[in-house]
């Protein structure tokens, strides 16, 4: 076993099992590195890091440390388009064609906002097969959500929109404001409650960027494996782009 991580930051003594449980992480569950916040009140209660950056263990994790969050982004996506929404300029029970009319292609012509909203509109992944380097074109990735035909009948099922939610969200909040949905939320959000989270940012920040480990996955014939039908819904929607944490280290 390596040597006991130092835990550093600040934790209330009132919370302070919550510091001995993200101790345990690392020394039970093989966390490597790893930070934790909470606030109370509008105060921190709890503001703790420790362990390294890196598989290498090269890097150590610092205050200042951030890391790829995945689909915590859609809270922020959300947020920004309940902006909207508060301000009069988005209406949930509008066509999601009333602010982008060539959403209003192959049977999507009735979806309405609130359905992008609730995972209920259908597209919950590409129909075309695209790449990584893909998502980071906007237009094209839109525009093929555009086109598309939803899956199943909008608003009669529920279907997790994985990576497609954001573009959708995203785009209404593009044809709204003009501006892109990172720019939007730095502006109207993340700026000023002088947050740490981005949606996109400069190579100056890429220093502080801790890498993603993943997991050991069950192979064929190992406990826990399980057969997942190639055309189900959930193998179309995680394999088109098949995404691995490698890509979560490149600057794109």
């Amino acid at each position: 076993m390596d040597d006991k991580i130092e835990i550093n930051g600040f934790c209330d003594e009132k919370f302070s099992e919550v510091k001995e449980a993200f101790a345990k992480n690392f020394e039970i569950d093989g966390d490597i590195g790893a930070s934790f916040a909470a606030t109370l009140n509008g105060k921190f209660v709890v503001d703790i890091w420790g362990g390294y950056a890196d598989e290498a263990k090269s890097r150590p994790w610092e205050e200042n440390t951030i890391v790829n969050v995945y689909s915590t982004t859609k809270v922020m996506t959300i947020i920004c388009a309940l902006m909207l929404v508060d301000r009069g300029q988005l209406d949930l029970d509008a066509p999601v064609a009333k602010y982008w009319p060539e959403f209003a292609q192959n049977g999507k012509e009735n979806i309405l906002v609130r359905q992008i909203f609730s995972h209920t509109s259908g597209l919950a992944g590409w129909e075309e097969k695209i790449r990584a380097e893909d998502l980071y074109n906007w237009d094209k990735a839109v525009n093929l959500l555009a086109g598309q035909k939803p899956w199943w009948e909008p608003g009669t099922k529920s279907g997790y929109h994985a990576i497609t939610h954001g573009y959708l969200l995203g785009e209404l909040v593009r044809r709204i404001t003009g501006k892109s949905l990172g720019t939007f939320f730095k502006e109207e959000v993340s700026g000023p409650l002088n947050a740490d989270f981005h949606i996109g940012f400069g190579e100056e920040h890429d220093s502080r960027v801790a890498d993603l480990i993943p997991p050991d996955v069950p192979q064929k014939g190992d406990p826990g494996y399980v057969e997942v039908d190639p055309n189900s819904i959930y193998s179309r929607v995680f394999s088109n782009p098949l995404l691995t944490t490698e890509e979560t280290k490149t600057r794109e």
